[in-house]
């Protein structure tokens, strides 16, 4: 249904985090500013994309530019408001009760 956006559950926003990684390495450019915002070098991605938190940073960084997080929208394609929720979900958890 067009016009209706899906509920952003942790497995979505994740899948937006992975995509947003694609979108960013797919421009050196983009791929060099996430990696000096991180302290990563390019070896050193796959075994941070394990670690707790690296799709989180990767929203992060998304979410902090919004050029970055704009052209992320349009790529993917959504709504931005649909990266900030991931980003929100990803970076910002719920509390448990």
């Amino acid at each position: 249904m067009k016009g209706r956006r899906q509920p952003m559950t942790r497995a979505r926003a994740e899948e937006i985090a992975v995509a947003a990684l694609g979108f960013l390495a797919a421009d050196p450019e983009r791929l060099g500013a996430f990696l000096g915002a991180a302290g990563l070098s390019a070896g050193e991605v796959r075994a941070a994309a394990g670690s707790p938190g690296f799709l989180a940073g990767i929203m992060d960084h998304v979410a902090s530019d919004e050029a970055l997080l704009l052209a992320l929208a349009r790529d993917l394609p959504a709504p931005p408001e649909t990266v900030i929720e991931a980003w929100q979900l990803l970076s910002h958890p719920p509390a448990l009760s």
